[in-house]
């Protein structure tokens, strides 16, 4: 009887050391060829998992993801818009690699050229965007190089708008995360990164057929994006993003030896990520948490999340140890536009900030005319204040 007890108990003391060692062996295996990879929930940018994250390598044609991101912050502030046309250039229509052979003065708008580096990379149609925003390649270089500062990126630096190789042309698994964590808020990429078939000039005798290089958009339950890369140098890269339920994550594999074992990295940490989280979401992106009127403004002010405000738990983790706390801020400045910072949302877990969301004015801001203003100084006056 005491040799069994001795038993129980001695496997008692070993389970819990067999059941995290398991987890560390799961998660330590998730990786079998690339040289570096991140995996980032995308709502709270937590990383769930990561190996090599900061090893500066060639991005290939994953630089893209920047070139979208300035692209469709240039559609956002209407520096370009969706149906204008594009005159293409010498010097855009002479890029090597993979392209939608693109001709010398030949015209095409904004969005299929937006398709035709979001689906098939193309490298022409990336240089022309780059100087319709900027008007050569190289100024827009410089506001890729800006932006990853803006981001905080320390290990990314980009010498075109392509990802062809360049010497002093680099990034990091961690720093494409950032960057597609950024153009992801741009909600309507996925739009386009998730097709998998197209056509461009349709009906004429130079119809091209698009088909995406991200295989995993097909092959993947809720992959709808985002980039992939290959040179010699750089090998098999991807960064992938899929979304199930409430949860969106982003997988970064940088250096794989073939497209079979960089999708087979990407796939495991996804497989890691549904099988082992869920997300919780708090406050959608665009809700309203409080109002005020202020009394110079036509009508009352609305603050909302910037972005949604999530948690990531471990599936059967409780919510009960998270509160929420509202701060406001700056409700007393005039004037005032709309994506103002006016506030904060606290997360707080046992007291303890685990997490601080913007909270933005979501609509556009105009004065009150003479009338309103009369009228809420007559109000004013009868309640006394």
């Amino acid at each position: 009887m005491r040799k069994i007890i001795s038993l129980l108990l001695i496997f008692s003391l070993i389970l819990p050391s067999y059941s995290l060692l398991a987890e560390e062996v799961e998660v330590a295996n998730l990786i079998e060829s690339s040289k570096s990879a991140l995996l980032m929930e995308a709502d709270t940018g937590e990383i769930i998992f990561k190996e090599n994250e900061s090893k500066r390598l060639p991005p290939a044609s994953m630089t893209k993801i920047m070139t979208m991101l300035l692209i469709m912050e240039a559609i956002h502030n209407g520096t370009i818009k969706l149906d204008e046309k594009v005159r293409i250039s010498e010097h855009a229509a002479s890029m090597g690699g993979t392209q939608i052979y693109l001709e010398p003065f030949e015209e095409m708008t904004v969005e299929d050229l937006l398709k035709g580096i979001a689906v098939a990379s193309a490298n022409d149609a990336s240089v022309a965007l780059a100087e319709r925003i900027a008007v050569t390649e190289e100024a827009f270089v410089e506001k890729m190089n800006q932006k990853a500062k803006e981001l905080g990126l320390k290990d990314t630096n980009f010498e075109n708008a392509t990802g062809l190789p360049s010497d002093n042309h680099y990034s990091t698994a961690h720093d494409m995360a950032v960057m597609a964590k950024a153009l992801l808020e741009y909600e309507e990429i996925t739009d386009y990164t998730k097709i998998y078939e197209d056509y461009l000039r349709k009906g004429t005798e130079d119809e091209f057929w698009l088909v995406n290089t991200n295989k995993l958009v097909r092959f993947y339950q809720g992959v709808d994006g985002l980039k992939t890369g290959y040179t010699s140098k750089a090998k098999f890269c991807l960064t992938a993003t899929a979304k199930r339920d409430d949860m969106r994550v982003i997988a970064v594999a940088m250096g794989a030896d073939t497209a079979k074992d960089r999708n087979k990295d990407i796939s495991n940490m996804l497989d890691y990520a549904f099988g082992n989280y869920e997300v919780k979401k708090l406050y959608e992106k665009g809700d309203s948490v409080y109002e005020w009127e202020p009394l110079k403004s036509d009508k009352k002010l609305v603050a909302s999340p910037k972005t949604n405000v999530s948690l990531l738990l471990k599936k059967g983790e409780s919510l009960d140890d998270y509160q929420t706390e509202i701060v406001k801020e700056n409700t007393n400045q005039w004037p005032v536009e709309k994506g103002d910072e006016v506030g904060k949302i606290r997360v707080l877990k046992d007291n303890q900030k685990v997490g601080e969301y913007p909270l933005v004015i979501n609509h556009d801001v105009k004065d009150a005319n003479i009338w309103t203003l009369w009228k809420r100084a007559l109000k004013s006056i009868h309640s006394g204040k």
